[in-house]
């Protein structure tokens, strides 16, 4: 009873814009009062009236008394009357178990998610699109900067048969982003298992390259396609050139190069370095924006190699970074990844993005949560500790922010509340 009264309080809670409606319409009720009240008043003075009317307009009682009881009833019958009507008139569009209360809670849920913070998280794969599943519950105001270096698989061959951006990070960022995020990641992420042609892609993927072939442009693909979705963000190229992800990776007695973001990790080598090809593409401008005007610039989860560390390649992305006044935290990913961070600790991420672009990311979040041991089958994994930097370069955020089920990764919605806790206690 608490609870549900509590939810329907949500109504009157500031910013959801009720308020200043519900002002003029007492306003009106107040003014058709006094008009009414005026003519019965001349009404009853030039009228003589039965003694059972007396009675029930209660003229013994003071007549202060008796306008603030009339007051309070009809204060009451427009109250009930106006939560009867939206009852009757939401019942036309929602299920016949939702309750005001729950409606009062939603309404408030999406008021405060549309003033929530401006984050850009930059990244992609599998990593960023955890981070936005947990993200989109906070705020509306996500800006997504996605690599354009995927090469693999169903992206790989649009790429090289289309010669359109690699479409696979962004595909699972929409599906991350968008409402009905059940279906819509079952409808994106589904893979044709048979066809000439069509085997090994995925639908979301086709989707994303047929709206750009009808737009005429990847990033209006992109806008549509999250569009249609009714996604909660935007997702941005941090370029639209067509570069090629280039590694050089030590082999012991020489140093020799992987051409490709998929070969690199393949390679099983320890990296140097990765580079783009062509060097300095242009930045996507929009993705410049955001960044200059972000709350809070978030750098991973994922692929230190080739998701995280290829955007801020992008010259200007990186310059863009160290411009912005809003917080800077890189999330570093739960376990090492085999192919590119066998055997890295916390602080060998951190130097690795140093060295590659000085973004400027002096906050780390890390899982302090190591009660979940990676399974024995997965014996090629091993969790990284929050141990703090030995030279105070960067302060290390510890919380839980593992998924116990998969203790090798993220858990999206650990991972978002602690980003937006600490974010409102230091904003």
């Amino acid at each position: 009873m608490l609870a549900s009264l509590k939810s329907t309080l949500r109504w009157l809670h500031p910013g959801l814009g009720l308020k200043r409606w519900l002002a003029p319409l007492l306003l009106g009720v107040v003014v058709l009062a006094l008009g009414i009240a005026l003519f019965l008043w001349d009404l009853y003075a030039a009228s003589a009236y039965p003694p059972f009317l007396h009675l029930l307009l209660l003229q013994a009682w003071p007549r202060w008394l008796r306008a603030a009881f009339f007051s309070l009833i009809g204060l009451g019958l427009v109250a009930f009357s106006i939560y009867q009507l939206n009852k009757n008139f939401l019942s036309a569009f929602l299920p016949s178990n939702v309750t005001a209360a729950y409606v009062a809670e939603q309404v408030y849920s999406r008021q405060r998610q549309r003033q929530g913070p401006k984050v850009v998280a930059i990244g992609g794969g599998t990593g960023l699109s955890i981070l936005l599943r947990g993200l989109k519950r906070h705020t509306d105001n996500i800006v997504a900067i996605v690599t354009v270096a995927d090469d693999g698989g169903s992206s790989g061959k649009l790429r090289r048969e289309l010669g359109v951006l690699p479409p696979g990070d962004f595909r699972n960022c929409i599906a991350a982003l968008a409402d009905d995020e059940a279906l819509t990641t079952q409808l994106f992420q589904y893979r044709f298992r048979s066809g000439q042609g069509l085997e090994g892609h995925s639908f979301g993927n086709l989707f994303i390259t047929a709206m750009a072939e009808v737009t005429g442009a990847f990033e209006k693909a992109l806008y549509e396609s999250g569009r249609v979705l009714n996604i909660r963000g935007t997702i941005l190229p941090s370029t639209l050139e067509n570069v090629t992800l280039m590694a050089e990776v030590n082999e012991g007695a020489q140093t020799r190069k992987v051409e490709g973001e998929s070969a690199i990790p393949a390679a099983k080598l320890p990296i140097e370095r990765v580079y783009l090809e062509p060097d300095a593409p242009r930045p996507f401008p929009p993705a410049l924006q955001a960044l200059l005007s972000a709350d809070l610039i978030v750098a991973g989860p994922g692929s230190l190699y080739t998701s995280v560390i290829p955007n801020l390649l992008v010259g200007e992305i990186a310059a863009a970074i160290r411009a912005s006044s809003a917080p800077k935290i890189y999330i570093c990913n739960v376990a090492t990844q085999p192919g590119e961070t066998d055997g890295y600790s916390l602080e060998d991420h951190v130097q690795a993005i140093e060295l590659h672009a000085n973004a400027g990311f002096n906050l780390v979040l890390a899982n302090n949560n190591l009660s979940h041991p990676i399974p024995a089958s997965m014996s090629h994994l091993h969790a990284i500790l929050p141990t703090p930097a030995r030279d105070n370069r960067y302060t290390v955020i510890a919380a839980d922010v593992v998924d116990e089920q998969y203790p090798w990764r993220h858990d999206p919605l650990k991972l978002a509340y602690e980003l937006m806790s600490w974010y409102k206690k230091n904003k």
